[in-house]
């Protein structure tokens, strides 16, 4: 049975994908705008540190005499700040926007350093300081220091959205657990949906949310009421087709006495067409549950077997194949299957040739005659039921037009396939293929 999901996810995949979607871009919102605010926060952190880390060595370095102080800025120098002095003083850069809003909190932390002619400026490419700057000392010399990071922004950052994606991912997990659970009952509609169209009754019981248990008790009231249809309907052929025949019995008995044997004849043939549209029909609409069960059968034999039945009532059918072929298949409904087609060979042609081969995990049933074929055009809707071709109605076709209908039931019930086409040096080959099981 073809599955109607369009794509390639299934409705599972398809609500876990919006979950995921929706989790996705809360956390990448989320996390953006508590960047946004810890990098706020983080930066006017390190201007108050800056601020009073520059006031103290601004303090020690200006007490120390000048051949001291290049010895006390490296001793004022930690992981965090460079710091060193200089007598000579380049000219201060241009300050960025964010370099100017840095600077204007430092100077908010300590007033002081205003007067010292405070700047800031980015690092050069390469160094481990990502801001440098400087500021004046009284005596117009310079302290000069930059701020080191080092990667540890970077490495803080990384590790709290990990920390942060470890609830995520069990909200995801947990989710695509429930979604499997809640969706579990639908599964189980769609398997019993599929039962349905072989004959088979499957009761499910009521689970899942309000929507989907109410969609299991109308799709079980509604299979209830299907199987009892059908069986109303069986029942009913089945009295029918014993109410027909026994009229027909008391006819063949009362044909006996009919004196002129033309007449007699002529009655017993359309005796016998009635009874043979009976069975066909009966066989047809016989209901759609399937009480013969699949048994081990020696295909060649059976197939042989209904050969030599024609030949013995002096039809000219041959038979070429395998003596045996052993496959697990309903064999008195594909019995039927094959005689239907031999009759139809003979039928419109004067002669039938039966073959059985296997190819492969495939095992092929073709007969072939050498009648007039079929329009290509009408090699589908021979299949159908009760279809009947023109130049069949030309030939004085008896029956109801069930024969190929039939055997595309039996094929069906196997898992099989019928063919039918026209052959290059004429006739028509009408072709079961049964597949073996994988591994055999």
């Amino acid at each position: 049975m073809k599955r109607h999901f369009k794509g390639s996810l299934g409705l599972v995949g398809r609500i876990f994908a919006i979950l995921l979607l929706t989790v996705t871009l809360e956390f990448a919102v989320g996390t953006l705008m508590y960047e946004r605010a810890s990098q706020l926060s983080l930066q006017d952190d390190e201007a108050r540190r800056l601020a009073e880390h520059l006031v103290i060595a601004r303090k020690l370095l200006t007490e120390q005499p000048v051949e001291e102080r290049r010895t006390m800025g490296v001793q004022l120098t930690t992981d965090r700040y460079d710091v060193h002095w200089s007598p000579a003083a380049p000219p201060p850069p241009p300050l960025s926007p964010e370099l100017e809003r840095m600077r204007q909190q430092i100077i908010a932390w300590e007033p002081s350093l205003e007067r010292s002619r405070l700047w800031l400026r980015l690092a050069s490419p390469g160094r481990h300081s990502e801001i440098n700057g400087g500021l004046q000392l009284p005596d117009g010399s310079w302290l000069y220091f930059g701020m080191h990071h080092g990667g540890g922004k970077w490495a803080f950052t990384i590790g709290r959205m990990g920390m942060a994606l470890i609830p995520v991912l069990a909200l995801l997990i947990a989710g695509w657990v429930l979604i499997r659970k809640t969706l579990d009952p639908l599964r189980d509609l769609t398997r019993a949906t599929e039962q349905i169209g072989l004959g088979r009754e499957v009761i499910l019981p009521e689970a899942g949310t309000n929507d989907v248990r109410n969609l299991i008790r109308a799709f079980n009231v509604m299979q209830t009421r299907i199987h009892r249809l059908i069986d109303e309907r069986t029942e009913t052929l089945a009295a029918v087709g014993h109410d027909m025949r026994t009229p027909l019995a008391r006819l063949q008995l009362r044909l006996e006495t009919v004196p002129d044997g033309e007449t007699r004849e002529a009655m017993d043939g359309d005796l016998e067409e009635m009874g043979q549209m009976i069975e066909s029909l009966l066989d047809f609409l016989g209901g759609e549950k399937d009480p013969e069960p699949a048994v081990r059968t020696d295909l060649a034999v059976t197939v042989a077997t209904i050969v030599d039945s024609f030949q013995d009532h002096g039809h000219d059918v041959e038979y070429a194949g395998p003596d045996h072929l052993e496959l697990a298949v309903r064999a008195l409904s594909l019995r039927r299957a094959v005689r239907n087609l031999i009759e139809n060979a003979l039928h419109y042609g004067k002669r039938a040739r039966v073959s059985l081969e296997r190819k492969g995990n495939e095992v092929l049933i073709r007969v072939d005659d050498d009648g007039p074929g079929i329009p290509r055009d009408q090699l589908d809707a021979v299949l159908k039921p009760f279809a009947r071709l023109d130049t069949a109605r030309q030939r004085n076709t008896s029956g109801l037009g069930l024969g190929l209908a039939i055997v595309q039931k039996a094929v069906d019930a196997e898992g099989g396939k019928l063919t039918l086409a026209n052959r290059p040096e004429g006739g028509l080959r009408a072709e079961i293929c049964l597949f073996l099981p994988s591994g055999k």
